[in-house]
């Protein structure tokens, strides 16, 4: 085994406790999508979210671009 083996190898194992110790956004008890609730429900929040930011930001840059074709064009 080499040295890269090796290091791959602890780096796995390190990973795989790591793991263990993590909590995941779902109830190991529940079944079908209930299991997923609270995974669903940060998903749907993140997408409205990036809906909202994007109207945000498509707003300011048609602002923005409507401005500086005035402020160049002239009066």
């Amino acid at each position: 085994m080499t040295v890269i083996d090796m290091k791959i190898g602890k780096y796995l194992g390190e990973v795989r406790g790591e793991l263990k110790k993590a909590t995941w956004p779902w109830d190991p008890k529940e079944k079908g999508l209930k299991k997923y609730k609270q995974l669903i429900d940060s998903t749907i929040v993140v997408l409205i979210a990036m809906v909202l930011l994007g109207a945000f930001v498509a707003t300011i840059d048609f602002a923005m671009h409507h401005v500086m074709s005035f402020l160049t064009t002239g009066f």
